[in-house]
């Protein structure tokens, strides 16, 4: 080596910094060490800092971070859906009628439910051109055959058809006097009466619906008997008393 390089070496060797010794390889172990805790921690708290952020936007939007319960059904609702269910049953099983209708050829639906409020029967009336129609609540059992007896009893000279729809069977009956009578096809019926009297009777149609098409309904449970007994005098002659027994429906 020459003399100049010798002196050039010297000059960069004088101008790096003196770091006083050399690191052993123990101590850069621990400084990497110490380096990776750093980072580690660091990473922590970026961590921390990313879930209180995401808890802070759940808070602002009402989500949950927790799965949803699928399980938890409100009360109410587990107890609507339970008596839904069980009605369903008792109709496919025949224990409950699906529908149950009394057709009258009497021209005025205020009327019937005046009749039907004297007899307590519990009816939807509607109006038809071909004939008055009561629609009945009561599907328990023979709860349809019940009222219809009780109608056909309490108005003198009154006769009904009874249309019943039990387990998706029909059934027609022409009732007089309290008795049951002559049963009839079901076609025979539909092709004499209003059209909603057949949707009704295979669930095609509701009360509710017909209303809202516009159908003059009338609920014999928002009479009392004094407003149906003058419901009652304003279309009929009463006999002696005031019994509709002997009085003649006009």
């Amino acid at each position: 080596m020459s003399a100049d390089e010798h002196d050039n070496k010297d000059s960069k060797n004088q101008d790096l910094p003196d770091s006083g010794h050399h690191l052993s390889e123990e101590e850069v172990e621990r400084a990497l060490a110490s380096f990776e805790a750093e980072f580690n921690e660091g990473q922590d708290q970026a961590d921390q800092s990313a879930e209180r952020s995401g808890s802070g936007l759940n808070a602002e939007t009402g989500m949950d971070s927790k799965p949803a319960d699928q399980g938890s059904v409100e009360p109410d609702e587990a107890d609507g859906a339970a008596a839904d269910f069980d009605q369903e049953l008792e109709g496919l099983i025949g224990n409950r009628a699906k529908a149950a209708v009394m057709v009258t050829r009497l021209a005025s639906a205020e009327l019937l439910a005046a009749f039907c409020q004297i007899s307590d029967i519990s009816a939807w009336c509607i109006q038809a051109r071909e004939g008055a129609v009561a629609v009945l609540r009561n599907l328990d059992g023979d709860g349809p055959e019940a009222a219809i007896r009780d109608l056909t009893t309490v108005v003198s000279g009154l006769s009904a058809i009874l249309a019943v729809n039990r387990a998706d069977k029909l059934e027609v009956t022409l009732w007089i006097s309290g008795q049951s009578g002559q049963t009839l096809a079901p076609p025979i019926l539909f092709a004499a009466t209003a059209d909603f009297v057949e949707d009704l009777m295979i669930g095609t149609t509701t009360v509710d619906r017909l209303r809202q098409d516009g159908a003059a309904i009338f609920d014999s449970g928002e009479y009392n008997r004094e407003k149906a007994m003058g419901i009652i005098a304003s279309h009929t002659r009463f006999g002696a008393g005031g019994s509709t027994r002997k009085g003649r429906v006009e």
